[in-house]
Parts: structure tokens; C-alpha cells; sequence
């Protein structure tokens, strides 16, 4: 199976090494990776801010680069919900209605597609907390929605890890509450932002975890920040790592 690896900008530009395990763990599971160098962003952070104008050129690039594929991956729930359900500043074309329907989350690629359930080169011996950001439990469907209380209880991240020796799930109060990042929100409203990682760690810190993994960076990024400034004991990894056994 041959995919297309989608890298974030934000993640190419300050933790690379997230990139890398998505690129490892995918040849891991024998599958051929193409990394198409001109790639840049996919155009969300103009998109969501209402600058479609700016958002076209970086789609158009996108649809180049990307449209010969048949899979397109990406480790980023919001990047991927951009693309698959916000992707319209570029026109509409046969090209672009084909990349919104071949881009995948890395969680769904591996729960969905290849149905991936084993991971004998991985072991986390701590305590996890999972944070499963918006754009992916209401956007993808990647978890259930606690608004929705009559629903199936499903995470498939915690699909994933239920398969890595060694790991301990914690629970917290309002697990799928927004930890304030909201791409561009977390500039323009700072003050609001802040406050809401701040109660997120306050949840997640009663819970006594060792570490937070979440498929998307940008929450992490965030919440890393508060943590930082705040002084929480808690440590961060993507979900990519802890599956490819960079985290032990």
C-alpha cells in the first residue's frame, strides 16, 4: 500500500521528531510512504480565520502535490478535519472532492483502514491520560461525544493503546471539554485560551497521570505552554511516538 504522509506545518517546524515516528511506525506496518517535498500547509489557519483569498494559493498547492493519491495521512486531527469537511477556498474540482475523500487521520488510518491492533516493538510502563482534541471527536468521529449520552462509549487512540504493554489509563472529569487551543482562537483570545487549559490540567492533574498523549500536536503544544507556566508535573507525547516505542 503506498500513502502520501501529510506533515503540519506546525509539527514540521517545532517537533519533527513527531513527524518521524509517523514516518516510522507507518514503514513498520509495511507500508510504502511518499513525502512529497513541496509541501507546505494545508491552508486551515487562513481558512478558519475567514481569509479565503490567503487559503486558496496554499489548497491549490495542497491539491498538487497531494491529488495522485489514493491515501493521504496525516498525524493531526485538525488538519485532517480541514481537509476532509473544510476544504473549500481552492474551486471545486474532480481533484480537490478526491483529496477530502482519500485524508486520513494517523488513528483512522491504523484503527480503520489497516486495522492495526498489535505493536510488539512498543511499551509504556506510566500512567495516560488521552485527550482527544474537537476537531477530532466532532469533526472525525474518533471518539464519543459526552453531549451525546445515549451513544456507543468509543475512543479508537484508546483502541490503539489498549495494545502497548505496560500502560495504565487514567479518567478525568469532562475528558472531551476544549483545552482552549483553537488554532488561531488561542491568539486572538489569550486570556480565554489560557484559562482553558488551565482547567483542563486541573482535570487531567487530579487524575495523578504521568503523561498526556493525544493525536493532535496543536492541543498539546497548547497545553504544554499553560503546563510550563503553571508549573504542572505532567509530561506530553504524541500518540505516534508511544506506538512507534519512542516513549518509554
Amino acid at each position: 500500500m503506498q500513502v502520501a504522509l501529510m506533515i503540519p506545518c506546525y509539527i514540521d517546524l517545532f517537533y519533527p521528531e513527531v513527524g518521524v515516528a509517523a514516518l516510522e511506525l507507518l514503514e513498520k506496518l509495511a507500508v510504502e510512504v511518499v513525502y512529497p517535498l513541496d509541501q507546505t500547509c494545508c491552508g486551515q489557519p487562513m481558512a478558519n480565520s475567514g481569509c479565503f483569498e490567503e487559503a486558496q494559493a496554499t489548497e491549490e498547492l495542497f491539491i498538487r502535490n497531494f491529488s495522485a493519491f489514493d491515501y493521504i495521512v496525516a498525524p493531526s486531527g485538525s488538519c485532517t478535519h480541514h481537509l476532509r469537511n473544510k476544504f473549500t477556498a481552492a474551486p471545486d474540482s474532480p481533484e480537490r472532492r478526491k483529496i477530502s475523500a482519500s485524508v486520513y487521520d494517523l488513528v483512522e488510518f491504523l484503527h480503520d483502514v489497516l486495522r492495526i491492533r498489535d505493536f510488539p516493538w512498543a511499551k509504556f510502563n506510566h500512567r495516560v491520560a488521552i485527550h482527544t482534541s474537537c476537531s477530532a471527536i466532532r469533526g472525525l468521529g474518533m471518539a464519543s461525544m459526552s453531549e451525546r449520552v445515549h451513544d456507543r462509549k468509543f475512543s479508537k487512540p484508546k483502541s490503539l493503546l489498549e495494545h502497548v504493554p505496560g500502560i495504565q489509563f487514567v479518567d478525568f472529569e469532562r475528558p472531551d471539554e476544549c483545552c482552549g487551543f483553537g488554532g488561531t482562537f488561542s491568539v486572538t483570545e489569550e486570556a480565554v485560551a489560557a484559562k482553558m487549559g488551565y482547567d483542563k490540567l486541573d482535570f487531567i492533574g487530579k487524575s495523578g497521570t504521568d503523561y498526556i498523549v493525544s493525536s493532535d500536536l496543536s492541543c498539546l503544544m497548547h497545553l504544554q505552554g499553560c503546563a510550563r507556566r503553571s508549573g504542572a508535573n505532567v509530561q506530553f507525547r504524541h500518540i505516534a511516538q508511544v506506538l512507534n516505542g519512542d516513549a518509554q
